[in-house]
Parts: structure tokens; sequence; C-alpha cells
């Protein structure tokens, strides 16, 4: 999957009628994915007030991979904290297929 237009963090308020950690479907703006800072803050057990500071500092970093062939229409969003990974899949009207938290060696960090 070729790099494509990267995600974007919602900010921390939340809207009263959706609890933003348990988001099935991802807006979009300006062709970007926006992921509610609730969501991710959940999924690496952080408090989401942190979510964008540590976003600002890089200790929180993503790449979006948009899908070709058999996955054409579906985009890989990834986030890095840590030695941890979170990973959604979503269609092109941002619904979140599927998604996996999993550990993994640092970024730029070789594995001893």
């Amino acid at each position: 999957m070729p790099n494509n237009t990267g995600a974007m963090m919602q900010d921390t308020r939340m809207n009263q009628a959706e609890d933003p950690a348990r988001a099935t479907r991802l807006a979009r703006e300006g062709g970007r994915f926006v992921i509610p800072a609730a969501l991710i803050a959940a999924r690496f057990g952080l408090v989401p007030s942190m979510v964008p500071e540590l976003m600002r500092a890089g200790q929180i970093t993503s790449k979006t991979e948009m899908g070709t062939e058999a996955d054409a229409g579906r985009w890989r969003l990834t986030l890095y904290h840590g030695d941890q990974v979170l990973r959604l899949t979503v269609d092109e009207d941002g619904v979140i297929l599927h998604q996996a938290r999993f550990a993994a060696p640092r970024r730029g960090l070789s594995p001893k």
C-alpha cells in the first residue's frame, strides 16, 4: 500500500451524542481521516487530553496508506506510541473495518 495523505487527530471535545472512544466510523476533512483523540487514548491507555501534546512532541506518530488493486477503496491508518502500534483499516466512507493493537519495536530503532 503506497503512502497517501495523513490521518489527523481530532480535538478532545466529545460529541455528546457519541463516545469517540467507541467510534465505528471516522470523519474526513480535506481528504484526511480524523481520528478522535478519545479513540487513540483508549487504545494506548492514555488520557484523551494527553494525545495532542504527545503528537506535537512526536511521541505519537502516524502513517496512512491507500490500498491498491484488491485493496482499492481501503486505507490503513497506523499510529505508533512507544513500542505499541494501533492499526485501523477503513473504507472510503471512513467505516472502521478492522482494528488491531500490537507491540512492535520503536520506529527508527534496530531490534537487538
